[in-house]
């Protein structure tokens, strides 16, 4: 697996970061999710091991006597942009316990009960739980309808939510809109590159609508037939006869993958995930920032995935960035995180994300929750209006 999740512990290691790395794993197994996605970083192996394309979260351990180790590693994350949280013993005593480099990310003052709760950020900053799991199957109904049902069924086993058009809309919906809505929503499109795929208007919508949302692409090329230059994230893999079984890859309602090829796609699948969430958030990060910073806001990234910004009365203005399509659900969440924040004034909390392709009778949801939520949404093609008002 190419692209894997990273954790990263720094500074006071010993029996409480064993303990943490034995939970994370613990939960991994209960989300039904490999070992082999994942990797354990620290100073001994960062500078081979530490990549600043693939999702990162780190855990900074303090240290009570303010002995502080690995201030250069923490500093390159900073600048990084990856998502540290700092734990420390002692009530009010986060800046003696914790280095200065990190005295503006909301730090977790440990007791025996935060265990789960760190775990559960490392995993929420992956973005791991099932509802956010989210792929899309794009396939030519008349050439690979048995391979695509197949597929449908091994990723749900594996706890993603699958889109596959015969099995996921509704009747009555409006068919393209609706497909253009859940593709907005989905992390990795496994596309079935079978000869006449692209003489489909669709499917050639469908890749041109993966680029416009810089969504990740595994192009499975059917044997015989050429692989299709597509997407800025694209892992080709040209398919053999013996990928199938029997050998048989011509028949709509018959052919079917091998269970040994199925179990290596999905591995695939959850590389290719890695990869393209961080790559969707830190472009919505990126954004809202470099819009921020021309108004002359005062931001911080936090390792609970949200941006902070310093105003003037000692109060912060909260914003969570969300990928795919916002939901109500997502308010109430950052609702919690913020009652959470106990040292945090904040003044408000609003979900940033990218409108492009979402269903307007969604967006005038979400325009309509506006006027009855304290979490506020902001669209993407809204920064700079919405940061030169506020």
């Amino acid at each position: 697996m190419k692209y894997k999740y990273q954790l990263i512990v720094l500074g006071n290691l010993g029996s409480l970061s064993n303990k943490v790395i034995d939970l994370f794993y613990k939960k991994i197994e209960e989300l039904k999710l490999e070992r082999d996605y994942f990797k354990i970083i620290n100073h001994g192996n960062f500078n081979t091991e530490y990549s600043g394309n693939q999702p990162a979260f780190a855990i900074y351990f303090g240290d009570e006597n303010g002995s502080f180790k690995d201030v250069t590693i923490t500093d390159i994350l900073v600048k990084d942009g990856t998502l540290i949280l700092p734990v420390y013993y002692t009530e009010n005593s986060f800046n003696d316990e914790i280095p200065k480099i990190l005295e503006n990310q909301n730090g977790l003052l440990y007791d025996s009960t935060k265990d789960i709760k760190i775990v559960n950020l490392a995993l929420e900053a992956f973005e791991l739980l099932r509802s956010s799991r989210k792929v899309f199957v794009s396939y030519k109904r008349s050439e690979s309808s048995s391979v695509a049902i197949q597929l449908y069924e091994a990723l749900e086993r594996n706890n993603f939510d699958v889109f596959l058009d015969t099995h996921s809309i509704k009747p009555g919906e409006p068919f393209q809109e609706e497909l253009w809505h859940r593709m907005t929503d989905c992390d990795v499109i496994v596309l079935l590159n079978t000869p006449k795929f692209l003489e489909s208007y669709w499917c050639t919508e469908e890749i041109a609508e993966a680029n416009a949302k810089q969504i990740g692409i595994i192009q499975l090329v059917w044997p015989n037939h050429k692989l299709e230059a597509m997407a800025h994230v694209c892992l080709p893999i040209q398919l053999k006869d013996n990928n199938f079984k029997n050998d048989v890859f011509d028949n709509e309602n018959l052919s079917k993958l091998t269970e040994t090829f199925v179990n290596d796609l999905v591995k695939e699948v959850e590389s290719m995930r890695a990869r393209n969430l961080a790559s969707r958030q830190d472009n919505l990060i990126t954004e809202f920032t470099n819009f921020a910073s021309k108004h002359g806001k005062k931001i911080n990234l936090q390792p609970e995935r949200f941006i902070s910004e310093e105003l003037d009365n000692g109060k912060r203005r909260i914003f969570i960035p969300t990928v795919g399509v916002p939901q109500s659900v997502n308010c109430n969440q950052s609702e919690e995180i913020i009652k959470e924040i106990k040292d945090y004034q904040v003044d408000s909390v609003h979900l940033i994300y990218d409108d492009l392709k979402i269903r307007d009778k969604w967006l005038d949801h979400l325009d309509w929750l506006n006027g009855y939520l304290k979490v506020q949404t902001i669209k993407k093609q809204n920064f700079d209006e919405w940061l030169a008002r506020n």
